[in-house]
């Protein structure tokens, strides 16, 4: 299925269908203007010195027609350009009604003319750079929202921003981009996979770019594996042919049966062909959890502080215990094995003051007035662990949104 042609931006039509109306033009672009019938019968000659006399008016009315289907063939090229669909019919055609316009012609008014009008239309649209209006790719948005909005993360904004840009800057990377998110529920893995839909494709999660798989929802019984690998292999085939740039998230990764890999392999190894297409996957698991929060107890303890814990301790940690994993049946631990996951991104547990600021960024989204006290008793509802020090929030900010209804007028 090929990629879905656009529709221009309103400012572009309205502007195009104008200029065609005052030019003479009619019907679509590409298309010519309808066999005019008689004139009726006008009155009188006008004086040969009025405003329009009769010689005039058939000039000016021809040199409109011209501009007019001038004009359509401007829109075809602009069309062409941007969307790259049926560029080649379109030159044939072209080829084939090689008439030439009277006065004006593309030698004429140049191909810097195009190129002015291609860069005109792209000043709304602002899609020059990806060449489809559906993708973005504003990482300067992303890494400035997730220093703003993703609390207590370094490691995890560091590592996404980095993998992200250098991906997309690489001209042709060989293999699909693969980040394996891991740490406890509530740290922002689902939040940053968000950010990271939202900041390269123009309509977020619901981009037909995007596609988001959780485990127990769309492969939730295990006597249709088998199905489930067929319909995963298509969707994931039919996204790469729609797009040229996809990214594609599996939520609850530890629970993705074994066989299901069949069909998500072959996208994400490197590949020897000259296309153009680009995908990124995305990988969210809690398990590792108790491995990265051991790490961050560890540094606690010894009085240093959390920045401080190196990507590498955690990476390595991660991998050993997700290969030993494997023998368990999780099914992403075998991606590690064969080298296809290229970051395993962690995730560490919150503190009480990472609490504090979810809370405020809840009642700012909601625009509900707070105090420092009222943040305060936010973060007291949650549980703390280990038992002992009371460090680390049981739930991250998860259910934080809940809490602040609480506080409701």
């Amino acid at each position: 299925m090929g990629q879905a042609r656009l529709p221009a931006p309103r400012g572009l039509g309205c502007c195009v269908l104008v200029l065609l109306l005052l030019l003479g033009g009619s019907g679509s672009p590409g298309t010519p203007p309808p066999p005019r019938g008689p004139r009726p019968q006008e009155p009188g000659p006008e004086p040969e010195g009025g405003p329009w006399g009769r010689g005039r008016y058939e000039a000016v009315r021809s040199h409109l027609g011209t501009v007019g289907a001038l004009s359509r063939q401007y829109w075809r090229y602009v069309a062409c350009r941007l969307w790259q669909e049926g560029c080649q019919e379109e030159e044939k055609r072209e080829g084939r009604e090689a008439a030439p316009i009277p006065s004006w012609s593309f030698p004429l008014v140049g191909q810097d003319y195009l190129e002015i009008l291609s860069a005109w239309y792209c000043s709304f649209g602002r899609c020059c750079e990806t060449g489809d209006c559906r993708i973005i790719n504003n990482i300067t948005g992303l890494e400035a929202d997730l220093s703003g909005q993703l609390h207590g993360q370094h490691l995890a904004k560091e590592v996404v921003v980095q993998a992200v840009r250098g991906f997309l800057q690489s001209p042709r990377p060989r293999k699909a981009l693969v980040l394996s998110f891991h740490g406890w529920s509530g740290t922002g893995k689902n939040f940053v996979a968000r950010m990271v839909a939202s900041h390269l494709y123009r309509d977020g999660l619901k981009s037909d770019c995007v596609r988001v798989f959780v485990s127990l929802l769309h492969f939730p019984h295990h006597n249709y594996v088998n199905s489930y690998k067929a319909q995963l292999h298509r969707q994931i085939s039919e996204t790469l042919q729609r797009c040229r740039q996809a990214l594609f998230i599996f939520d609850e990764a530890e629970k993705l049966h074994s066989s299901l890999l069949d069909a998500i392999r072959p996208f994400m190894a490197p590949q020897d062909s000259e296309d153009q297409q680009r995908s990124i996957f995305l990988f969210l698991s809690n398990l590792g959890g108790n491995t990265i929060n051991e790490v961050a107890l560890d540094f606690w303890r010894a009085g240093r502080a959390r920045e401080e814990i190196p990507l590498e301790l955690l990476e390595q940690r991660l991998r050993l215990e997700l290969q030993e994993a494997a023998e368990n049946s999780y099914a992403h631990s075998h991606l590690l094995r064969e080298n296809l996951i290229d970051f395993v991104v962690p995730f560490l547990p919150l503190e009480y003051h990472h609490v504090k600021l979810c809370a405020r960024d809840a009642f700012l989204a909601r625009g509900i007035p707070y105090t420092e006290a009222t943040l305060n008793e936010v973060a007291q509802m949650m549980v703390f662990v280990p038992k002992e020090e009371k460090l680390f929030s049981a739930q991250g900010c998860k259910s934080v949104p809940q809490r602040i209804n609480y506080f409701l007028p």
